[in-house]
């Protein structure tokens, strides 16, 4: 039986940013256009918490029942490790995106947003066939554009929906960036497992890159977001403090343009995820500002 701090590190705290990121830049939108409410803000992070944690177990139990997490290099696995039984992992996973729809339908019955309840409907569809289902489209080489739409586009824009009812072109801006924010730590992480995910026939996008075109691909995603911080500028001048967040960016940089592989990747992840949140709450701040 797996121990409480096995079930923590099953759940991949590293990743939350990719929750919580999307949320705080959608605030800071919502406050941009004279539209926030606390407590949508605060039923939209708890939503996207709990869809992180359900599609992070929901993976572990998918990619554990079908072995190709045996010689995994990452973070523990539950189910691959032999740490949790399957079914135990399963219950998570489904409890967790089980949270995630309900307290969804709660912000949309309190809201009126009525028809975001077929964007949660699709959200809860695209966590569970990631790796789950007889096809797995994160098998496929389509769990980037999953992440660039689901942590990105729909966790921002929606954020802000709920609250203002539109959409600004900062929170299309956010959302974007944030999206490939999101995008390049899940690159991160299939770069680091290419050998393995190769050998099982997981073939991610990086697998269909290779190594040199996924570290290629990483670069560019991390450079978008502050391409879209200069074109923020012009409306919100203070936004163009964000820049300094690419600071962070030196380190996992360095570990992608100088060859890094296996262990040596993991600290990109969670790096790439903290310049995410730090990107977001600057410039959350500097919308809501302006």
């Amino acid at each position: 039986m797996a121990t409480v701090t096995q079930w923590i590190e099953g759940a991949r705290p590293r990743t939350l940013p990719n929750a919580v990121a999307p949320v705080v830049a959608g605030v800071g939108a919502a406050i941009g256009i004279d539209a926030f409410s606390w407590w949508k803000s605060l039923l939209a992070l708890l939503v996207a918490l709990a869809l992180i944690i359900g599609v992070n177990f929901a993976n572990d139990y998918s990619d554990g029942i079908r072995g190709t997490d045996e010689n995994r290099v990452g973070p523990l696995r539950l189910v691959g490790s032999g740490a949790a039984a399957p079914k135990a992992v399963l219950a998570a996973a489904l409890t967790s995106l089980g949270v995630a729809g309900l307290l969804g339908l709660a912000l949309v019955i309190l809201s009126g947003r009525w028809w975001l309840l077929l964007m949660g409907a699709v959200c809860l569809f695209g966590a569970w066939f990631y790796t789950g289902g007889k096809k797995p489209y994160g098998y496929s080489g389509l769990g980037e554009i999953a992440v660039f739409v689901f942590f990105g586009l729909t966790a921002v824009l929606g954020t802000v929906y709920v609250q203002a009812g539109t959409v600004s072109w900062p929170a299309v801006g956010c959302a974007i960036a944030v999206g490939c924010f999101s995008t390049a730590v899940l690159t991160a992480n299939n770069l680091r497992d290419i050998p393995t995910d190769r050998e099982v026939g997981k073939n991610t996008l990086a697998v269909r890159l290779g190594d040199t075109g996924t570290r290629r691909f990483y670069l560019l995603l991390v450079a978008v977001p502050y391409l879209v911080t200069i074109l923020l500028g012009i409306a919100h001048p203070l936004a163009l403090i964000s820049l300094v967040t690419a600071v962070l960016l030196v380190t996992p940089v360095k570990a992608i343009t100088g060859g890094g592989t296996g262990p040596g990747l993991i600290p990109v992840l969670r790096d790439t995820g903290l310049v995410m949140l730090a990107w977001s709450v600057l410039t959350a701040i500097a919308i809501a500002l302006g």
